[in-house]
């Protein structure tokens, strides 16, 4: 699965965030590792995520736009 991700150069290194996974981000002394950390954040909050809809009933939705 890919995700978009905000990737920015900071004074201490690189800081990267996914806009669309709200409070997953990270960082990095170089973009190598902030690109590592994010998929080992991405990683661990969709398995909060998919602990937290553990039981329900999960449908889809169309959105236009």
């Amino acid at each position: 699965m890919k995700y978009t991700i905000a990737l920015k150069k900071t004074d201490e290194g690189y800081s990267v965030s996914v806009p669309g996974l709200p409070g997953c981000w990270s960082q990095g002394a170089t973009e190598a590792e902030a690109l590592e950390n994010i998929r080992d954040a991405i990683e661990s909050y969709l398995a909060v995520a998919n602990e937290q809809i553990e039981g329900a009933e999960l449908r889809e939705v169309d959105v236009a736009g």
